[in-house]
């Protein structure tokens, strides 16, 4: 392995695939247009950060009210929980996600 230096365009992409490029962290870059959404899914074994680059939206977490996310904000998500990233404004929500799998002892 060795550093990275990854530069954003506007498109949505894999940034980091895990191993063997990681030891287990994977990444992406979203843009999701006005109305839609990532649909609802589970990261599994493994935690997930939502790092809000551009534009507004909610995330629905299972077991939890939305979260209103905009820029600069980060939104934690925990192992095994479903959730759903919306695009409910007129503009483009642009974000990162960067998921790490979990050590169970």
């Amino acid at each position: 392995m060795a550093p990275k230096l990854i530069r954003l365009t506007s498109q949505q992409e894999r940034l980091l695939s895990g191993p063997p490029e990681t030891v287990g962290i994977k990444s992406g870059h979203m843009v999701l247009d006005s109305g839609a959404e990532s649909g609802r899914h589970t990261t599994g074994a493994r935690e997930e950060i939502l790092i809000i680059r551009s534009g507004s939206g909610l995330v629905e977490v299972q077991g939890h009210p939305n979260f209103a996310i905009n820029p600069n904000v980060t939104l934690y998500i925990p192992p095994e929980t479903w959730h759903n990233v919306k695009n409910n404004s007129q503009e483009t929500l642009d974000y990162i996600y960067v998921v790490s799998p979990i050590k169970l002892s």
